[in-house]
């Protein structure tokens, strides 16, 4: 199958069982980020329903990664960053960007995006949530990319204040509602 075609079966399948690896992590894992005395009671994180229409392709544009920025976290202390793309895509009808950022020492083939949108603070957590993934060599030699916000989470620090969380910064807040990806519980 070529890249362009898209399975929407085979996409809501792959997502459904990446949700239940997750709820699993939270309820199970020694490293969740749940306090251990809820787990018990944990019954899985709470979605938006998957939506193919924020499953989209953004543009890169290659940043000059020579500077490093510093990210402030959720317990005011900053985390090193480089700026290595701008990504530039159509959601909702409209047109905007996300920086994706790598660890100041990692290697360029995975992808940190935080953001913020106009669901932040209402419907999803207040300090924002991330999209992360890997990509096929150096994203800075790619052409696109595309962004699933299907796949857009909280942060550790929704769960458990003993994480430090990058807080995504005003490049990254975006003036539309991504309606996808974790939410608040209702």
């Amino acid at each position: 199958m070529s890249s362009d075609e898209f399975d929407e079966t085979a996409w809501r399948r792959e997502l459904q069982r990446h949700r239940e690896r997750k709820d699993d992590f939270f309820a199970s894992n020694r490293q969740s980020p749940l306090p251990r005395e809820e787990r018990a009671e944990f019954d899985g994180l709470a979605y938006f329903s998957p939506d193919p229409e924020y499953r989209v392709e953004a543009n890169v544009e290659p940043l000059d990664s020579a500077k490093t920025v510093m990210l402030e976290t959720t317990v005011e202390t900053e985390q090193e960053y480089e700026r290595v793309a701008r990504l530039g895509f159509e959601v909702n009808g409209e047109r905007t960007t996300l920086v994706g950022y790598t660890s100041a020492d990692g290697d360029g083939t995975s992808l940190f995006v935080p953001f913020r949108d106009k669901t932040t603070g209402q419907q999803t957590y207040g300090a924002g949530r991330y999209m992360e993934f890997e990509t096929e060599g150096d994203i800075r030699e790619a052409a696109t990319v595309t962004l699933d916000f299907n796949l857009a989470y909280h942060p550790f620090c929704a769960y458990n204040d003993a994480f430090a969380c990058p807080l995504p910064p005003e490049e990254n807040w975006l003036d539309i509602a991504i309606e996808a990806g974790e939410r608040l519980p209702e």
